[in-house]
């Protein structure tokens, strides 16, 4: 090493930085977490949003001919980046290994292409394997510039010649500046790498999509930092053996939190679902206990999704308490709440939970249709048949009121619901034609609506 070079330990779950190993990272509290990282001294870091303009500006003088968005012509990832792409802006693309990354990317370039200059970086796969595949899903290719490259500074180099308005950087795990001598993947590479992406990209008003691994926890590999760098932040989900795909923003300066896209993998790549809430339904035409419909808020539209409950007698000492797609933490809550305001007790039952799709619901107009399908199992009695449900519990047993109860109303009835237990405060001043609706103000008068 030479004298200019100094090792430091940085932490890879939040990038703090220590001059000597520790066992735990002291700013977030993980444990084993710091890995040696070099430095250069005298090395330029990333100090923000960079601009071409010298001095300061007026906010009424700012040109917003950056602003305008460029659609990818696949809606459901245009709905998910709030409308379409921004020039300059930098969109971080995370998920599972296979799960259909660089094809929903490949895709999306390849349509572009057409109207723009694109240009895509791969550093994990050859100009042959990404020729290969699309071709094989009959994708455009006359238009779509590739570039296989690792070294940040040869990127940046390529595309100041290229001019590119729209570019795929293809992972950044994999890409490397030569102003730290570390390894690829390390945190100060990754680090390090996307600020000069980052800042090349808002310099030259260039639409940028950065894929990165993630961990086993299922969050992005590398720093935390690396979020609070880009613009937007969108997480692929879908289990292995489903052809469904979801694609959820956790992060948009440009548009909704939460947004959800929902693609089918098929053979000629990710296909649009244009009717989301057919495939989170069950489809059986009997009724089976346990299972009620809910509509949940995603974004900027409602989803009608099936809540599946399974009671089942326990003979361990604490009863389990299994969710898949919501929070195992609430399970028990709303447990709880329906032991003391409705007399139910699950003290000595197993309760397990499940949201038909695979899809995440996080809030909480889950709360009555999930303690409704766990009284329906309890029972071994299934609901109304085209009964919708939705509302937040209290702990005092009151039904809350949710945001946009009259769309997800209009939604149940567009889809055949004849019926929907609601917050009192939800219900809709004017009776409507094709739904009844029963607004409930707690918890014992929604179990007698179902009795």
């Amino acid at each position: 090493m030479t004298a200019k070079t100094k090792f430091i330990y940085t932490c890879q779950k939040c990038g703090a930085q220590y001059p000597k190993w520790a066992g735990q990272c002291s700013d977030c509290g993980t444990w084993n977490s710091l890995v040696e990282d070099v430095v250069v001294k005298g090395n330029p870091r990333f100090s923000g949003y960079l601009t071409t303009a010298d001095g300061v500006t007026l906010l009424s003088e700012v040109s917003l001919k950056n602003g305008q968005r460029l659609p990818t012509a696949i809606s459901e990832l245009d709905r998910v980046l709030g409308g379409g792409l921004v020039r300059g802006s930098v969109v971080l693309v995370g998920g599972d290994p296979g799960i259909g990354k660089s094809t929903l990317l490949l895709q999306a370039l390849c349509n572009l292409g057409q109207n723009h200059k694109v240009l895509y970086i791969t550093g994990e796969e050859s100009l042959q394997q990404i020729a290969m595949r699309a071709r094989r899903l009959e994708l455009p290719q006359d238009q779509l510039v590739l570039f296989a490259e690792t070294q940040v500074e040869k990127i940046i180099t390529t595309a100041a010649q290229e001019k590119p308005e729209v570019i795929v950087i293809d992972s950044i795990q994999t890409m490397y500046t030569e102003v730290i001598q570390s390894a690829p993947g390390g945190v100060g590479q990754v680090r390090e790498s996307a600020a000069q992406l980052v800042r090349y990209a808002k310099q030259a008003g260039v639409a940028m999509f950065i894929v990165g691994h993630v961990t086993k926890e299922g969050t992005l590999a590398g720093p935390r930092v690396l979020e609070h760098m880009v613009d937007c932040v969108l997480y692929f989900e879908g289990d292995s053996d489903s052809r469904y795909r979801v694609i959820r923003a956790t992060k948009n300066r440009f548009g909704a939190v939460n947004e959800l896209g929902v693609f089918a993998m098929t053979d000629r790549g990710l296909r649009e679902i244009t009717n989301p809430s057919s495939i989170f339904l069950s489809h059986y035409n009997a009724q089976v206990a346990g299972s009620s419909v809910m509509v949940t808020w995603e974004g900027s539209r409602p989803l009608l999704v099936e809540v599946q409950a399974l009671v089942d007698e326990s003979h361990l000492a604490n009863p389990r308490r299994v969710t898949l797609g919501l929070d195992q933490n609430r399970l028990a809550m709303l447990l709880a709440v329906l032991h003391r305001h409705g007399s139910i007790p699950t003290y000595n039952q197993d309760v397990f939970v499940n949201v038909v799709g695979g899809v995440r619901v996080t809030e909480t107009a889950a709360d009555l249709a999930l303690l409704l399908a766990v009284l329906s199992s309890m029972r071994n009695r299934p609901l109304e048949k085209n009964l919708v449900i939705f509302g937040e519990v209290g702990l005092a047993g009151e039904i809350r009121p949710v945001q946009s109860g009259q769309e997800r109303l209009k939604a149940a009835a567009k889809h055949g619901f004849k019926k929907a237990i609601i917050p009192k405060a939800n219900a809709p001043k004017k009776p409507f034609s094709d739904i009844e609706v029963v607004a409930v103000d707690n918890l014992i008068e929604a179990l007698q609506a179902v009795r």
